[in-house]
């Protein structure tokens, strides 16, 4: 009896055996299925599994290296405007531009007609030795010929600059020769300054403009300081308006030439970087210098860790307009084929503890790229009162002085963007580029006479007896813009003072134009005002407040 019951049983045991083999076998296979693709159950794997899905089952067939190019910058914008991919055709001139030399010809060039038009010829570089010169005009590479529209500021730069020790072949246009000249050099190092200008503005204070902060710019602010102090310097003005930053140690490392031992220069910190503070270690040599720094809207990031620091600390006074406001920090990190990326990893914040980020949207860089724009439409490049403070991130420096964070370094001192002068006509003139283009012409044309003056004074006395500005306006009629003699003399002053400057600098260099400049640049003559009266240390508030500091101490070396 009992054998036929058990025998009984035997076909339901065979089908559920079969139905729990077939139920295993899917499981199995999905998984193994799930395995070829890649597929493992936490989010940051979906896009790996979406890259092999598109790959191994997509309808046409796919770029896959094109597609990754294109969706990398698109995942890193929704992190934060900062956060950026630069692809390995881009990483060498992104690098080259923080490293303070890179290998070319060493040319200063601009292009006109779409011709490459040499201005300046670096001393003692590749190009000098072979008898370039400045005026010539560049129209073959490699025998090739270059001209027209193929002529564009990142071609030239691709053909002209390479390898150290490379090759390369340029024929040249040279006012009064028949033929195309042509020269062959070896390309070298160019030194790429970011100080652009240092020299003493009067008998007692100095200047020194800083574009960059690069590889070079500490040890190039040292020799600068050291050529100063040898002519009796007794104050400084560091001009850092529109410098867009750099390297965070090289800010670091000029801050502490300003600040006496054991000073906050700046802090770091991040969801996986524990705070670690900047301080100085007493070493500088201009610890006792009256000091001002001058800001705009274009001053960002590092320039921001220097105002901020010589802010916070009352060790000079900040004179200009709010400047970009940029508190994040970004670290490079890069792939084995030449790509890169420059992620946010953590937010400093100055002394006082304020983090300068200004606000933004994730995902939108849109809106805070046209920033500057929405500042200039509130009237903020105007008037002090324009701009409004966050009351809510509300900071206070080591004598006690209320300082903001949330949207950029305010300055001690604001200056308005000077709109004196400005008329439609001289707007016009300016905004479709014929004054540049003028100037080129003019420097061009009589550019014999114009070498005889080595100074901006001199050749500023000799460009007042030409009548430059007839001769623009002249100019300006052949390209379609009328004469408009009331709107030419209320911008006299303006037109004067851009056409002047562009010739010198055509003919100069950047040092000089910006000596220039500054003889009627309202920020730096109230600069000078500052110091002349002695007031650059910023004076205790009625109410000090005094601001605690904790953290992880890292010493500058």
């Amino acid at each position: 009896m009992s054998n036929h019951k058990s025998s009984r049983f035997i076909p339901i045991i065979i089908a559920t055996s079969i139905i729990a083999g077939i139920f295993i076998g899917h499981f199995y296979a999905d998984n193994q299925e799930n395995k070829n693709l890649g597929i493992i159950n936490t989010p940051s794997n979906k896009l790996n599994t979406l890259l092999r899905i598109i790959d191994n089952q997509y309808v046409d067939t796919v770029n896959m290296s094109e597609l990754i190019e294109e969706a990398m910058p698109q995942i890193l914008n929704e992190l934060d405007p900062h956060s950026a991919y630069i692809p390995a055709k881009d990483l060498q001139a992104v690098n080259d531009d923080l490293r303070g030399s890179f290998s070319g010809i060493g040319v200063q060039f601009t292009i006109q007609q779409d011709t490459i038009h040499i201005n300046n010829v670096v001393p003692g570089g590749p190009s000098e030795k072979v008898g370039i010169m400045a005026g010539d005009r560049i129209v073959e590479v490699d025998d090739s010929a270059f001209v027209g529209k193929i002529v564009t500021n990142n071609e030239a730069m691709k053909r002209l600059k390479g390898e150290k020790g490379s090759e390369v072949k340029i024929g040249i246009y040279r006012q009064g020769e028949k033929e195309i000249l042509h020269f062959n050099i070896i390309r070298g190092d160019i030194p790429n300054k970011s100080i652009k200008a240092s020299y003493m503005i009067n008998e007692k204070f100095g200047y020194i403009n800083v574009e960059k902060f690069s590889e070079t710019t500490y040890p190039e602010m040292l020799i600068a300081l050291a050529q100063l102090h040898q002519n009796d310097c007794q104050g400084l003005i560091i001009d850092l308006r529109g410098n867009t930053g750099g390297y965070m140690g090289t800010a670091i490392q000029m801050v502490n030439e300003f600040l006496q031992k054991g000073r906050l220069i700046v802090y770091t910190e991040g969801r996986n970087a524990p705070r670690e503070n900047y301080t100085s270690n007493g070493t500088g040599s201009c610890q006792q210098m009256p000091l001002v720094v001058l800001v705009d809207e274009g001053s960002a990031s590092s320039s921001e860790i220097f105002a901020g620091a010589i802010q916070d600390n009352d060790r000079g006074t900040v004179i200009g307009r709010r400047s970009f406001g940029k508190g994040l920090v970004q670290q490079p990190i890069e792939f084995n084929d030449g790509s890169a990326i420059r992620l946010t990893i953590a937010r400093y914040h100055s002394p006082s503890g304020r983090c300068i980020q200004k606000p933004y949207n994730k995902g939108k860089d849109e809106h805070y790229e046209m920033d500057i724009l929405t500042r200039y439409e509130k009237g903020e490049f105007f008037s002090q009162d324009s701009i409004k403070q966050d009351e809510s991130h509300i900071y206070y420096t080591s004598i006690g002085r209320p300082v903001y964070g949330g949207g950029g370094i305010m300055p001690d001192i604001f200056v308005p963007q000077d709109t004196t002068g400005v008329s439609s006509y001289f707007s016009m003139a300016v905004n479709r580029g014929l004054t540049i283009q003028f100037c080129f012409q003019y420097t061009d044309q009589n550019r014999q006479k114009l070498q005889k003056y080595s100074t901006p004074d001199e050749m500023l006395k000799y460009l007042k007896t030409q009548n430059i500005l007839e001769q623009f306006v002249r100019f300006a009629e052949t390209k379609g813009l009328k004469r408009r003699n009331i709107l030419i003399n209320k911008s006299k002053k303006l037109f004067e003072r851009n056409l002047y400057g562009n010739i010198i600098y055509n003919m100069l260099d950047m040092e000089d134009y910006l000596k220039f400049l500054n003889q009627s640049d309202p920020t730096v003559l109230k600069a000078l005002e500052v110091l002349e009266s002695g007031e650059s240390f910023p004076k205790v508030p009625e109410q000090p407040f005094e601001a605690k500091h904790e953290g992880t101490e890292k010493t500058t070396a």
